[in-house]
């Protein structure tokens, strides 16, 4: 009860500031992550070790679930938005040619659909949840992005759920964050890349890339410049920044003060609630981290006025029904 309260104070939040010209800004360019602050921070079950080292996270809207996977490339975790397991999925094999099977990317498509991304093969990986199953994901179709690297290679993977493009990141040696149209077939699919950054050591003022999302399916921002936007994290930076499609750095956020751990993992519902995720480091268990738009003061007032002048109205019309009787 305690998060559908704080999803509902997040949509209402960011409907009210785009409306009003508040913290988001009446041009709607922006969803302003300097607004956001920790609502939730929560333990995600060890589960024979499939739940640790969480390096991916992704929303399933349909579902009103989470599912997030571990850089050991054990399986896949469907979780709840405060993060208590629903069920889980077992990788049974990788290709031959992956020595560490190192899962760093996770998108949901819908229907139960997923892709799950390995970091150095620089493939990714299209398969169908099934709760309590297995996959071989050296049979399933596949897309590659890249020749193989060693520990510097996709690290992140969103789909935009408005036209299905693909947007990646590769986490340094180059810096890249690249787009375009993807297609999955069983041994390998195509990419057409249609959008490309690339940094030696740094990019958009971040030192590395660890993950990537896209504003798209945020319903607030719909038909607005803002829906373009991409949220990008940096786990050596411990920062979020907010880019455009031209490469323009809008808004930034700090994360270095939620948590000592590692954090590599990035989405957003479609109400604007952000949901991360930190590898245990060391700890007993990795953690689902929930931040929400929180309005300024006077962005307040104004909420509080309007809800105010809606409850006045309701009691009017409520008392000259009554009286027509």
């Amino acid at each position: 009860m305690k998060h559908l309260l704080h999803t509902a104070l997040a949509s209402a939040t960011l409907a009210f500031t785009l409306a009003v010209g508040g913290p988001a800004a009446a041009s709607t360019t922006s969803i302003q992550l300097g607004n956001y602050a920790l609502t939730g921070n929560y333990s995600l079950d060890v589960l024979g070790g499939v739940g640790l080292e969480a390096s991916a996270v992704t929303y399933a809207r349909d579902r009103r679930s989470l599912f997030f996977v571990g850089d050991e490339g054990l399986g896949v975790v469907e979780v709840s938005l405060t993060g208590q397991t629903l069920a889980s999925m077992a990788f049974s094999a990788w290709p031959a040619t992956s020595t560490n099977n190192d899962a760093e990317g996770l998108a949901y498509l819908g229907n139960g659909l997923l892709v799950v991304a390995e970091e150095r093969l620089q493939d990714a990986f299209l398969f169908s949840f099934q709760a309590g199953g297995s996959v071989n994901l050296a049979s399933a179709p596949s897309v590659n992005f890249g020749p193989t690297v060693g520990n510097v290679g996709i690290e992140g993977i969103t789909i935009d759920p408005r036209d299905g493009s693909v947007f990646i990141v590769k986490q340094d040696n180059p810096v890249q964050l690249r787009g375009g149209v993807a297609s999955f077939s069983q041994g390998g699919g195509s990419f057409v890349e249609t959008l490309g950054f690339s940094g030696a050591s740094s990019l958009f003022g971040l030192n590395s890339l660890s993950d990537v999302a896209t504003l798209g399916g945020v319903d607030a921002l719909a038909g607005t410049a803002a829906a373009n936007n991409l949220l990008l994290l940096s786990l050596d930076s411990r920062r979020l920044v907010e880019i455009d499609r031209a490469g323009n750095v809008l808004s930034s956020l700090d994360l270095g003060g939620l948590t000592t751990q590692a954090i590599e993992g990035l989405t957003i519902d479609e109400s604007g609630v952000l949901y991360l995720v930190a590898e245990d480091s060391g700890t007993p268990n990795s953690r689902l981290l929930v931040l929400s738009p929180v309005p300024e003061a006077q962005s307040w007032a104004l909420m509080a006025a309007g809800l105010l002048a809606v409850g006045a109205a309701a009691r009017r019309r409520a008392r000259l029904r009554s009286s027509q009787r």
